[in-house]
């Protein structure tokens, strides 16, 4: 194993990367667990080198000679990830995907643009907004991650209620397999050619493939654009007031509702206290952004919702991207993190409420709150976030763990899903089992064993131990 980084030098010259800082960067995501350790002095082991190559057949030859040798492969896009998806320990190839970034090819009539997979998300939209379109897909991490890091991870955009998610926005993917086979699928609008394989690849973690190049399904940018802002007496008004501006077909592309906490710290200054104000942002033809904005008001008034200023929206839009990093809670001895996690309307109430009550019970939490920000006909997400300072420094990654521990059990309780966007990771792994039961957690084993028998692709993701 100790040879393979020579071995790639000598087949792709210039790509090969041995310097340490070169290989301390490529050895994490920005998980809080790893960065209280590196903050402890206890960074992950970096790996045997990083290897950059320009084209799918370079990601195949390095997945060739790696699967020859026996040598862990994990792939790294933005290392943007927040839930332990990017973890090396010393062993490991990390193919990064940023020399391949680019528009391969766009196309108007057909609203499609194809980019090869390190094109940064915000990098993407730029070059389709100057045709007048628009991907639609608007994570927050959008200026960090990469489109085929979005796609690894399933991921939701600030927009999605109305345009949908990666996988909505997705029109065909390229992948090299473990065995460095390349899978293409056809950019048709719908396809009954058997199962879908683009699914494989979406929210895989990169243990079944690396992703080499994504095509989306653009839409024209939008003529108009209005923002809204209500405010409701409780929590469960604003989600009834959601579920019904769903439920008659209105689809705001945001839709963001707030606990009294978070309403509090956010909007103090135009939401009442005690009250948990809702963020809407219609956008489409002018006369359709009017209609649309009347009936929702309407909706929401019956729901026991006032209206405030819009510029809630606007100042929402200004900050949205603009997230403290952990490191500064981190030296003061807090740790923090938000937990994203979905349901169905007749669930998603008792989520909020169990969750948030387990948090607080716990002894060393300082704060609990949530909002929900991704909007369906059949339910809804939730977004806590937690804050804990225990007495002892040591004990920040137990009380971390006891967090996210408190809010899965809750959710696990109440028959919800465990993760909407930010996927598994290392963080929610050994919850996985509790949402797909045994059946489901094997037959993912099974297609891993199948694709990649040697499990060198990404080791320690997504699936919990046997």
């Amino acid at each position: 194993m100790s040879d393979i980084a020579t071995r790639l030098e000598a087949e792709l010259p210039g790509r090969v990367l041995r310097d340490p800082a070169a290989r301390a960067a490529h050895s994490r995501d920005t998980w809080m667990l790893n960065e209280l350790r590196d903050l402890e002095g206890q960074p992950p082991t970096p790996p045997l080198a990083v290897v950059e190559p320009e084209s799918t057949a370079e990601v195949a030859a390095v997945l060739r000679a790696c699967r020859k040798s026996g040598t862990p492969v994990v792939t790294y896009g933005g290392g943007s990830g927040v839930c332990g998806g990017v973890e090396t320990a010393g062993r490991e190839i990390v193919l990064s995907t940023r020399r391949m970034s680019g528009l391969v090819e766009l196309q108007p009539d057909d609203l499609s643009a194809r980019f090869r997979a390190g094109t940064l998300g915000i990098e993407a939209e730029r070059q389709v907004q100057e045709a007048g379109l628009t991907i639609g897909h608007w994570p927050q991490s959008i200026e960090l991650a990469s489109v085929g890091g979005l796609v690894a991870t399933r991921s939701a955009g600030q927009y999605s209620t109305g345009y949908g998610n990666v996988e909505d926005v997705v029109l065909a993917l390229e992948a090299v397999l473990p065995d460095g086979a390349v899978l293409r699928t056809r950019p048709t609008p719908r396809a009954a050619a058997g199962p879908d394989l683009r699914q494989l690849l979406l929210g895989s973690e990169g243990i079944l493939g690396v992703v080499t190049e994504v095509a989306f399904s653009l839409r024209p940018l939008p003529e108009a654009s209005r923002g809204q802002a209500l405010h409701f007496p409780g929590f469960a008004e604003g989600l009834e007031a959601i579920r019904r501006i769903v439920r008659a077909g209105w689809r705001p592309p945001v839709v963001r509702l707030y606990d009294a906490p978070e309403s509090a710290r956010h909007f103090a200054e135009h939401v009442p206290a005690e009250r948990h104000a809702l963020l809407l942002l219609h956008e489409g033809p002018k006369p359709a952004v009017e209609v649309e904005r009347s009936a929702v008001a309407e909706l929401a008034r019956a729901c026991g919702g006032a209206e405030t200023d819009p510029a809630l929206v606007d100042q929402w839009l200004e900050t949205r991207n603009k997230v403290p990093g952990f490191r500064g809670f981190l030296e003061k001895g807090i740790v923090v993190d938000t937990i994203e996690v979905a349901a169905t309307w007749g669930r998603i109430g008792r989520i909020y409420e169990r969750a948030v009550a387990a948090l607080r019970a716990l002894p060393d939490v300082l704060s609990a709150s949530a909002h929900s920000s991704h909007s369906y006909r059949s339910g809804t997400n939730l977004y806590f976030t937690f804050a804990a300072r225990p007495e002892d420094r040591a004990a920040m990654a137990a009380s971390y763990r006891a967090c996210w521990a408190a809010v899965m059990q809750a959710v696990d309780a109440e028959g919800g899903g465990i993760a909407h966007h930010h996927g598994i990771g290392r963080v929610r792994r050994d919850f996985l089992a509790d949402e797909l039961g045994e059946a489901g957690v094997a037959l993912l084993r099974a297609l891993k064993r199948a694709l990649d028998p040697d499990d060198l692709l990404n080791p320690g993701v997504l699936l919990p131990d046997a």
